[in-house]
C-alpha cells in the first residue's frame, strides 16, 4: 500500500504533493513501482496535527482520487475519520476506508455500513494531538486485541460484514518506543481474528528513536521492520518507498518459492 499524502504538514512528506499535479505523478510512479493499493489522505495525523475542515479535506483528495481511479486499475483506499469525506471517496472511487480512529467519530460507523466497502480499523490510544503523551497498557498486545474484540463486535452488530474488516494495530499511535518493538515480536498474535492485518511502520519515528536517523534516512530500518512484519503476517504493509519494498517482498516471496524458480 502506497502512502499519498495531499497535506502540508504530514510527517514524512508534507507538502511534497500537495499540489495535483504532483501527486497525479507520485500515484503514476507508485503504480509502476508496483503498488496494488494507493492509501490517499488529506488531514495529517502525526502527534500535534491541526484539524482539517471537511471542505479543506474534500478538496485535497477527490480529485486526486478521481484521477487515479480513472487512470489505474488499482485498489484506492481514503484515508479519513470524517463520514462526509468517507461518502464523497467512495462515490468518487475508493473502495476501502482507512480509519485511524477506527469508525469512532459521530456518524463514521454508519457512513461505513451504508457505503458497503471493506474497512481498516486501527488502534490508537489518545488522539493525534496526544496521543504520545506517556501511552501506557497493562499488556500492549492483549489491550489492543480486546479493542479489536469489541469494535468488530460493535461493527458487524451495526451491519458491516466481518469479512470486510481489515485491523492495524497502528504502530507509532499512542505507544512508547518499546510498545512498537513489542506489537512487532507479537505480531502474529493478531491472526487469532481470522481477518486481514496492516502494519504501518514506515519512516516512523520508532526508527527515528531507535537509530539516531532524520525521516529521511529510515528506508532500511522500515524495509527490516516490514519484512519481519509480513513473515509474522502482515497482509498489507504501508510504505512511501514503493520499489525498495516490492523488491524486498520479491525477495521474501522468491525465498519461500525457490522451488518455483527452476
Amino acid at each position: 500500500m502506497g502512502i499519498l499524502n495531499v497535506t502540508p504538514d504530514s510527517f514524512s512528506d508534507g507538502g511534497a504533493y500537495s499540489s495535483f499535479e504532483r501527486a497525479c505523478l507520485q500515484a503514476d510512479t507508485m503504480v509502476e513501482h508496483g503498488a496494488t493499493f494507493i492509501d490517499i489522505g488529506g488531514e495529517s495525523t502525526r502527534p500535534g496535527a491541526k484539524d482539517v475542515s471537511v471542505a479543506d479535506e474534500l478538496a485535497r483528495v477527490i480529485p486526486l482520487i478521481e484521477y487515479v481511479s480513472k487512470h489505474h486499475d488499482i485498489w484506492i483506499s481514503i484515508d479519513t475519520s470524517k463520514p462526509e469525506v468517507m461518502r464523497a471517496a467512495v462515490a468518487a472511487g475508493a473502495q476501502l476506508i482507512n480509519d485511524v480512529r477506527a469508525l469512532q467519530e459521530p456518524g463514521a460507523l454508519a457512513a461505513a455500513c451504508e457505503l458497503n466497502v471493506p474497512v481498516c480499523l486501527m488502534h490508537m490510544q489518545g488522539q493525534p494531538r496526544t496521543m504520545q503523551q506517556a501511552p501506557i497498557y497493562a499488556d500492549v498486545v492483549e489491550d489492543i486485541a480486546a479493542f479489536f474484540k469489541q469494535r468488530i463486535e460493535q461493527c458487524v452488530q451495526a451491519g458491516i460484514k466481518r469479512d470486510n474488516i481489515v485491523l492495524d494495530p497502528g504502530f507509532g499511535f499512542g505507544k512508547s518506543l518499546a510498545h512498537n518493538y513489542e506489537i512487532l515480536q507479537r505480531f502474529a498474535e493478531f491472526d487469532v481474528f481470522g481477518l486481514p492485518l496492516l502494519a504501518g511502520m514506515s519512516r516512523k519515528s520508532m526508527f527515528g528513536q531507535l537509530l539516531n536517523r532524520d525521516v529521511s534516512q529510515r528506508l532500511s530500518a522500515s524495509l527490516a521492520a516490514n519484512m519481519l512484519a509480513l513473515q509474522a503476517g502482515a497482509d498489507i504493509v504501508r510504505v512511501h518507498d514503493v520499489q525498495e519494498t516490492a523488491d524486498m517482498m520479491a525477495v521474501l516471496s522468491a525465498t519461500k518459492n525457490y522451488k518455483d524458480l527452476s
